[in-house]
């Protein structure tokens, strides 16, 4: 009996080995394939690059109408709101006084010039004392001042614009009295086509932009030369593009900014002093500008930019890159990439760094993009 249970024993031993072999025979389970992820290929290309900044439109003339004599002004000759050309009259100041000062300067004059042709005919004879001749001709001349002087006086009876622009409000009117030394102007003209928009930019972003030039990264020659456009407060883009003047030498120590200034056309005085814009500037040209997709860039736990590579032998590679701006849909990269570099911009969470991938073409790559041009 004990020995028939032995035997049991023995076998049911034999043949849980026997299961136990067989399990082993078949080896670990099979090792996943490496995730597989879309790539492209880093290329340089030119980029433009521009800058998005806030501005305030202002006036390229003002000019303020004041009279230069004094008297009872009888007419405003302008309608409040109108546009102006200079030289075109505003106001006429009574000219009766003027007119009679005149009057009398051209009197005094005619009857000096005779006295000193008389003389100076006489003085050819030795008739009389050179003395009494230069009192004359001196008498002659100073009439001459004289009658210029009123003639000037008269002439300011009719006061003019003095610049081109649309005209405001007139503060005086009809029967006021107005004075050559009054501080109050009568009304004010601003010139408006073309019209001048200040727009801040940070001395950080200008002295990147000025080393970025003179290190040959950008075609341009500086942003006196550079265009802008204008979106309006509203949303609505400026149809005319305008250009950059040039930039403030000093900077404003509170908001450590300087103001640079672009002069836009505007014909039907869509822009009017005052208002908020943004402009976008465009800057220049990097011909070597490294652009990539903005899905292709991640962020470490202190908010660094990073990417994720395909080395040349299937590893993920996981790199600290620096950015500087998005133009469209992509990041520019100054810094952690170079041309060749095959980054991953599909699958990214499925791509662990120094480990295998399956680098594809990433899909989109061959598909026409939005905004491409």
């Amino acid at each position: 009996m004990s020995h028939h249970i032995t035997q049991t024993t023995r076998l049911s031993i034999v043949l849980l080995g026997c299961f136990l072999v067989a399990g082993c025979g078949q080896g670990a389970p099979p090792k996943r394939p490496p995730p597989t992820v879309g790539v492209i290929v880093v290329r340089q290309q030119p980029a433009q690059l521009t800058a998005e900044l806030p501005g305030r439109t202002d006036s390229f003339a003002v000019s303020d109408v004041r009279p230069q004599v004094s008297g009872i002004l009888l007419k405003r000759l302008f309608t409040e709101g109108a546009l102006v050309k200079a030289g075109q009259p505003l106001y006429q100041i009574d000219p009766a006084p003027y007119q009679a000062a005149y009057d009398n300067a051209k009197a005094v004059l005619v009857t000096a010039q005779a006295k000193a042709r008389r003389y100076a005919a006489l003085m050819k004879l030795n008739a009389v004392a050179p003395q009494d001749y230069d009192d004359a001709l001196a008498a002659y001349k100073q009439a001459q001042a004289n009658t210029e002087t009123a003639r000037i006086n008269l002439d300011r009876t009719r006061i003019v614009a003095p610049i081109s622009g649309r005209i405001g409000r007139s503060s005086v009117t009809e029967g006021a009295l107005v004075t050559s030394d009054q501080t109050n102007a009568l009304a004010t003209i601003q010139t408006l086509d073309p019209i001048y928009v200040d727009i801040t930019q940070s001395s950080v972003e200008l002295l990147d932009l000025k080393q970025a030039m003179q290190g040959g990264n950008l075609t341009r020659n500086g942003p006196a030369s550079a265009r802008a456009t204008l979106t309006l407060d509203n949303g609505t883009k400026y149809p005319m593009p305008g250009t950059l003047q040039f930039s403030e030498v000093t900077v404003d120590q509170t908001t450590g900014a300087v103001t640079l200034r672009a002069i836009f056309p505007n014909p039907d005085d869509i822009l009017l002093p005052g208002m908020f814009v943004r402009a976008t500037i465009i800057e220049g040209v990097d011909p070597h500008a490294i652009l990539i997709p903005q899905q292709g860039v991640g962020r470490n736990e202190k908010g660094d930019p990073t990417a994720i590579v395909v080395d040349n032998k299937g590893i993920a590679r996981l790199r600290l890159i620096k950015i500087s701006r998005a133009i469209g849909d992509k990041w520019l990269v100054t810094g952690g990439l170079k041309a060749g570099d095959r980054l991953v911009v599909e699958g990214l969470q499925k791509a662990q760094p120094d480990t295998p991938v399956n680098a594809v073409p990433a899909s989109f790559v061959n598909k026409p993009q939005a905004g491409a041009r």
